[in-house]
Formats: structure tokens, sequence, C-alpha cells
């Protein structure tokens, strides 16, 4: 289901405070990095990430593949910054980012 505006700003404005979590070097989209990917959306559900790739296009794609790789809502790019969400119902509450922000 995709996210609505509300979501997205409520998202947005707790995005604003946290650091990336995951950063995509110019060797793209890893084993490892998709690892890391899936334990982070499945801890925190709400992430930033930080794509270091110089080539606009070749960004975007890589932000979308890891939308998609990760089943993810995108909510916002901003540069070389993405923030995505994914819904987990059994989240620790101590560790979503969601959560500790509401």
């Amino acid at each position: 289901m995709p996210l609505t505006q509300e979501q997205k700003k409520q998202y947005k404005s707790i995005g604003h405070h946290l650091k990336p979590v995951l950063i995509v070097a110019d060797n793209g989209l890893t084993e490892g990095v998709l690892a890391e990917l899936e334990r982070a959306l499945s801890d925190h559900e709400l992430i930033k990430i930080k794509v270091s790739i110089l080539d606009r296009e070749a960004r975007l794609a890589a932000i979308a593949e890891l939308c998609k790789s990760g089943k993810a809502d995108l909510v916002q790019v901003i540069g070389k910054m993405a923030l995505l969400y994914r819904k987990n119902f059994s989240a620790n509450k101590q560790l979503s980012n969601v959560h500790r922000f509401k």
C-alpha cells in the first residue's frame, strides 16, 4: 500500500534527524549491501541511505533497485540521500525509528 502524503510528511520530519545506516559506494548493490538493507529495514522500519554514485541516473536507478529488493516505499530523495520505509508489524519499539520519534 503506498504511503499517504500525511505519512510521508511525518516520516520526512523523523528522517531529518537520522544518520545514514547504509552507504552505497561505486561498487553498487552487492550481496552485503542488500543483506544490510534487509536487516536495517526489519530493525528500524525507517532508514536513511547515502548513495555515493556520481551519475544522477545511475544513482536514481540504484535507489529504485534498493526499494524493489527491500520491498520498501520511497519516502524522499534529496541529492545523494534516500529515505526508505517498510512496515514491520513485529518491530522492536526500542529500535524502530517510527515508534521512537512518535
